[in-house]
C-alpha cells in the first residue's frame, strides 16, 4: 500500500493541500465542527441506553433521528479528512495511531450499524436494563478510540 500513499502525496491535490494554509485551515475547521455533530449523534443515542438524557422519547425514534445526524457528519468527516491524509499520506502510512484509528473506526462502524442499531430498534420493553447500558459503554468506547487515535495522529507523528 506504501507506493498509493506515496502517489497520493505526490499528487496535485497533495500539493494543493499543503500548499495552500487557507484549503487546509478551512478542511481543517470544518472537519471539527462535524466532529461535534457527530459526537453528539452517538452521544445522544448512548446516553439514551444509559438511561439518561432524552428518556421521554422512544429509544427508537431517537436512534432513527439522530442515524439521519450521524450519517451526513461522517461523510462530512470523510470528506474533510481527505485533505490531511492526502497532503501527508507518506506520515500517516508510517504512523501506527492512524492505522489505530482506522481499525477501531472499522470496528466501531460495524458495531454501530449491526449491534448497536438491533438494540436501538428493539422494543424497549424487551432489551431489560444490562444490554442497552453495555451497548452503550462499548459505543462510547470505540468511537472516543477513534477520537483519540486521531488526535494521536497530529501530536505525536
Amino acid at each position: 500500500m506504501l507506493p498509493y500513499f506515496e502517489w497520493m502525496e505526490a499528487s496535485g491535490l497533495g500539493a494543493f493541500f499543503r500548499g495552500n494554509v487557507w484549503a487546509m485551515l478551512s478542511a481543517q475547521v470544518v472537519h471539527v465542527c462535524a466532529l461535534g455533530v457527530f459526537a453528539g449523534s452517538v452521544v445522544i443515542v448512548d446516553l439514551r441506553l444509559l438511561g439518561r438524557g432524552l428518556t421521554d422519547i422512544p429509544l427508537a425514534e431517537l436512534a432513527r433521528e439522530a442515524q439521519v445526524w450521524f450519517i451526513g457528519a461522517f461523510l462530512v468527516l470523510f470528506v474533510t479528512g481527505l485533505p490531511q491524509l492526502i497532503s501527508y499520506a507518506v506520515r500517516e502510512y508510517h504512523s501506527p495511531f492512524f492505522w489505530l484509528k482506522m481499525e477501531t473506526m472499522l470496528i466501531a462502524l460495524v458495531f454501530t450499524f449491526t449491534v448497536r442499531r438491533r438494540v436501538t430498534l428493539t422494543d424497549e420493553a424487551h432489551l431489560g436494563t444490562h444490554w442497552p447500558r453495555i451497548v452503550a459503554i462499548v459505543s462510547l468506547g470505540l468511537w472516543t478510540g477513534v477520537t483519540i487515535g486521531g488526535r494521536l495522529i497530529g501530536v505525536l507523528t
